[in-house]
Formats: C-alpha cells, sequence, structure tokens
C-alpha cells in the first residue's frame, strides 16, 4: 500500500536542533515585499523503493497551479512552479530554490529531512509546507514562523486507535510500542487517550525489533479485551509474537507505522478481522481523475490531497495580502486555512469568513471583502500557532483471512489526539 510504505518511510526526529516559541512570521504583520511573481518550488526526497511517491505530489502540484493561473494567477500574472530536482539531501535543494527566488516551498516528505530545509528556508525567510511530515517534534522546532504542514503529527492518531478498541466493546487496553521516539510518542498519547475515555487498566510494554517475545507475554499476562500495536520496522515481528500469544486478530489494533499489506509473511489468518489506520483522506474520484489527466501514468495518490491543499493555501494567503513574499505568506497562512489563532496587529484576520473549496472560490471571497477559509481535498485544515493542522483524518483498514487490508470506514480528530 502506497500510504503505508510512506508511513514506514518517516524516519523517526531527531531533535538536535534548538527549539524555540511558536508563532513568529505566523502571526506577525508583513509588510509587502514581494516583486509580483509569485514563484512555488517543491523538495522531492523519495528515492529508491520510495520513488514513487515523488509523482502524485508533482502531479498535484502542477494541477493546483494550473488552476490558480486558470482563475487569473496571482495578481494577474501566472503563478510559477519552479522545475523540480530529487534528492535526499534536502538542505541543497532548499539552497537552490531560495537561489531561484522560491516564495514558498511544498515538502519535503520525510520528517528526518524537515530540520535541514527549515533551517534553509526560515533563514531567507521563505515559506514552507510539508504535505508528509507527521513527527511530532516538529511542532516545536524552530522556524520562527515559517513552517507548517497540512500532514497532522503521529500523535493525533490515539484517539482514533482508542475509538476502535471501544468501538469493538473493549474495556481494558494493552499498548505494545517499538521503542524510539514515535513508539514513544504515540504509545503515550494512546494510554493518555484511553484514560480519559473512561479504559482501563491500560498495560503498556516497548519493545526493540526482532525482541517482541517479552512485550507481547506482558501484554497477554494482563488479559486485556484489545492490544494496539505501535510499530514501524518491527511490526511484522511483533504481530507474530502477539499472534502467539493470542491476541491478533479482531483483538488487535495497528497504528499508521505498522499497516500493510502482510499476506503470506504472516501465519494463516493472523490479521483476520485486525484494524489499523492510515492518515489522510480517499482521493475522489473526480479527484484522482484530474490527477490522471496531469500524470497519466500516475498509480498511487498518496499525499496528493495535502500537496494541492499546500499550493492552494499558498496561493491564497499570496491574494488575501496582494504580496506574495514568503513572510506575507507565512502570516497570512493561518487565516486563510480557518485557524483561530489572532495575528498581532490583526493581521489577515479581518472580515467575515467564508469557507470556500477553491482558490476561485477564495479569491471571490477575498474580493467581496471576506475571509477565505479554505477547506481542501484532505479536509478542513485550519492552521494553530505550530504550524500544524487542527484536525486529522484517517482512513480506517480491516483485515481479512488473507493478511490484507482493505478500506472499512474514516475517523477524525483533533490534531493534538484527543
Amino acid at each position: 500500500m502506497g500510504r503505508a510504505a510512506a508511513v514506514a518511510a518517516l524516519a523517526a526526529l531527531s531533535m538536535t536542533a534548538c527549539l524555540g516559541p511558536t508563532g513568529g512570521a505566523r502571526v506577525e504583520t508583513a509588510d509587502a515585499s514581494g516583486d509580483g511573481t509569485l514563484r512555488i518550488g517543491l523538495i522531492l526526497d523519495n528515492t529508491g523503493p520510495q520513488n514513487f511517491l515523488n509523482a502524485p505530489q508533482l502531479a498535484a502540484a502542477k494541477l493546483a497551479v494550473k488552476e490558480i493561473n486558470a482563475a487569473g494567477g496571482h495578481k494577474g500574472k501566472p503563478v510559477e512552479l519552479l522545475p523540480e530536482t530529487i534528492s535526499t539531501d534536502a538542505a541543497a535543494q532548499a539552497k537552490a530554490l531560495a537561489a531561484a527566488k522560491a516564495d514558498v516551498v511544498i515538502g519535503p516528505t520525510d520528517s528526518s529531512r524537515a530540520p535541514a530545509a527549515i533551517d534553509v528556508l526560515a533563514n531567507a525567510r521563505i515559506a514552507m509546507i510539508s504535505p508528509a511530515n507527521t513527527a511530532s517534534g516538529l511542532s516545536s522546532y524552530q522556524s520562527n514562523g515559517y513552517y507548517f504542514r497540512t500532514a497532522a503529527a503521529d500523535i493525533a492518531q490515539a484517539s482514533v486507535l482508542v475509538k476502535l478498541a471501544k468501538d469493538n466493546g473493549a474495556a481494558t487496553l494493552a499498548v505494545v510500542y517499538e521503542e524510539g521516539s514515535y513508539g514513544k510518542d504515540v504509545s503515550n498519547a494512546v494510554a493518555a487517550a484511553a484514560k480519559a475515555s473512561g479504559l482501563g487498566p491500560v498495560t503498556v510494554a516497548g519493545f526493540a525489533p526482532g525482541q517482541a517475545q517479552q512485550a507481547a507475554a506482558a501484554a497477554k499476562a494482563a488479559a486485556p479485551d484489545a492490544v494496539v500495536l505501535v510499530s514501524r520496522t518491527g511490526a511484522q515481528g511483533a504481530i507474530a509474537e502477539l499472534n502467539n500469544a493470542g491476541l491478533a486478530g479482531k483483538k488487535l489494533i495497528l497504528s499508521d507505522g505498522a499497516v500493510s499489506q502482510y499476506g503470506s509473511g504472516l501465519g494463516s489468518s493472523a490479521l483476520d478481522g485486525a484494524r489499523g489506520i492510515l492518515p489522510g483522506t480517499f482521493a475522489s474520484a473526480a479527484f484522482q481523475g484530474e490527477l490522471v489527466a496531469v500524470d497519466p501514468g500516475l498509480k498511487d495518490m498518496t499525499f496528493a490531497a495535502e500537496t494541492y491543499d499546500a499550493v492552494n493555501l499558498a496561493a491564497i494567503a499570496a491574494a488575501a495580502a496582494q504580496d506574495d513574499a514568503g513572510t506575507s505568506i507565512a502570516a497570512g497562512l493561518i487565516a486563510v486555512s480557518g485557524g483561530k489563532v489572532q495575528m498581532s496587529g490583526g493581521a489577515g484576520a479581518a472580515g467575515e469568513a467564508a469557507v470556500c473549496k477553491s482558490y476561485q472560490e477564495c479569491l471571490d471571497a477575498i474580493r467581496a471583502g471576506k475571509r477565505p477559509d479554505y477547506d481542501g481535498e484532505s479536509g478542513r485544515i485550519g492552521f494553530d500557532s505550530n504550524g500544524d493542522v487542527s484536525a486529522a483524518n484517517y482512513v480506517v483498514y480491516t483485515y481479512g483471512a488473507d493478511n490484507r487490508a482493505t478500506m472499512s470506514g474514516s475517523e477524525t480528530a483533533s490534531s493534538g489526539g484527543s
């Protein structure tokens, strides 16, 4: 599955750079300083087995720019999508885009590469919107307010995982997690969400990849009604151990990093009835058709909606400010996304809010003296002062006896996991 592969590819973020306060350029009034041409750059950092993730992001960006220009572009001039390159060196790509006078950059995909790009772009006062970063630590990474993401942080899934357990009648829960920042952050959030929802007791057990037997035994000893597995690289081995302990099948709920099409890689019917979630929304037939019209060879839609929305939001913020500079875009993104954080000096906050679902609709709202509230292909966005979305959408998958997952529903949570 494309989304599962993408989630598995997101490395845990090592927060070695300095942390700083929220806000910055996101909540400050910006003086117009653009040159009249809105330039959008892409950081495409997927290589090797994950290189298929580049195509949907590129197609979505091209589609958004095409529609924006069909609506008149920015202040009557065509919006430019800068030529893309593909490299895992996000800092080098960021420097090249800064040199090409990008006003906003979309990307990267991998959370572990975001800090290097943020450091370059924030220093150049260029707005940055990732359609795929999910590492929780990025919420507090020092970007001086230039960093945003249309993908929710990993911990947002916690309340959905707990809801799936409760929906199946569970009153007690065990959380088995893979050691590392992803496993620790999400498992802690799940335990907190379970407690808040009245589930208890909650047993929490960690494991190193390939060494899940003891954690599975600890979970079995607690005799829980349901088990949440929070894992990435060690997921398959952990599922096998949980299955041996009698805790797989319908009892098992998988975090986004653990969802994959396991098939014969696991014992027969090991996952029969198990459920898991993946971030995002399922692309509508109309949106898929528009993307395929841009790229007839497109096979996967992963992060397409989030990329499309990122480009539109940047252009709408520029239109609202009547300025294409990165500072103006960063200052306007909270307001035009429907966020509730008050701008200092009231920047971007004036006017009655008008929900709009396209650049043209939002442009019409601006011309009518209203404040656009863009709700796009990925759903409601509403950036907060950290540059995070206020709502997180998930697709629910249910496994069959063949250990393969099919889409079975959708859920929405707040970005904080509640």
